[in-house]
């Protein structure tokens, strides 16, 4: 249960002042971090007007440094609450693997909100990403994925029905796609061509994921095919910045 304002006394801090030889901005920096750490995962910060008081600097100077640790992911915005302390994110280093495992796997409970499940024609561009005809039948399945009831993705997939006839039958909230497609079909994924950007979630997502609008989000682009290196998904999925990293590894093989 996220710890209430009156749980946070800024008595626990070592230093309790600022000094004159160094940039006030970077020792309030100091003082914030060592505070969320002491605090821990989900309790609510002080608001920028009493750490400003407490520590004689304006709240422009409180107000940076508390954005520059809402970038590096420390703290987040919690929509409607106030600024807390983030939770350990999770880092995804293998996309062939479902968010349903991958969360599983790192001790956290998986879950899904179904936006939309929809039979559509494909587009120029879906068809394209799949490799199918123009026009072909295609689920276009939105989720807002969870870990431990929080949000954590808005991830959009488009699968063909021409291979995969029957899916837009099944309920999805508590199914895996990459799991049904294994079960069903005998396929699994084997490789991932994926491209990764920095964005900022516009007013609706961020209200599905529980952000301020213009806070920085990952937006991952992929199409997964099977062993035989014919497609299984197209995905476009916006993870929260504060809330999800990926991880990258390289291996060097001799020419």
């Amino acid at each position: 249960m996220p710890r209430t304002r009156h749980e946070i006394d800024l008595s626990i801090l070592t230093t309790t002042s600022l000094t004159a030889d160094q940039p006030k901005g970077h020792q309030l920096r100091r003082i914030l971090e060592e505070l969320a750490e002491r605090s821990g995962p989900g309790a609510l910060m002080p608001s920028e007007r009493v750490l400003a008081d407490h520590f004689g600097v304006s709240r422009t100077t409180v107000r940076q440094e508390i954005e520059r640790m809402v970038a590096d992911g420390v703290l987040f915005r919690r929509h409607g609450h106030g600024t807390v302390v983030a939770e350990p994110r999770p880092a995804r280093a293998d996309l062939l693997t479902s968010f349903s495992r991958d969360m599983r796997a790192r001790g956290l409970v998986p879950g899904s909100r179904v936006l939309s499940a929809t039979v559509e024609p494909a587009t120029s561009r879906v068809a394209s990403r799949l490799e199918i005809e123009v026009g072909s039948p295609v689920l276009h399945l939105v989720r807002l994925r969870t870990a431990d009831e929080a949000p954590m993705a808005l991830e959009r997939a488009d699968v063909s029905l021409q291979r995969f006839p029957g899916l837009a039958r099944l309920r999805w909230s508590r199914r895996s796609l990459f799991d049904t497609l294994d079960e069903r079909w005998g396929v699994r994924p084997a490789t991932s061509g994926a491209r990764v950007l920095a964005v900022v979630a516009d007013a609706h997502d961020a209200e599905l994921l529980e952000i301020d609008p213009g806070q920085p989000c990952l937006l991952i682009e992929a199409v997964t095919r099977d062993q035989a290196g014919v497609v299984l998904e197209s995905e476009r999925s916006l993870y929260r910045g504060d809330r999800y990293e990926l991880l990258a590894r390289a291996r060097r093989t001799n020419p």
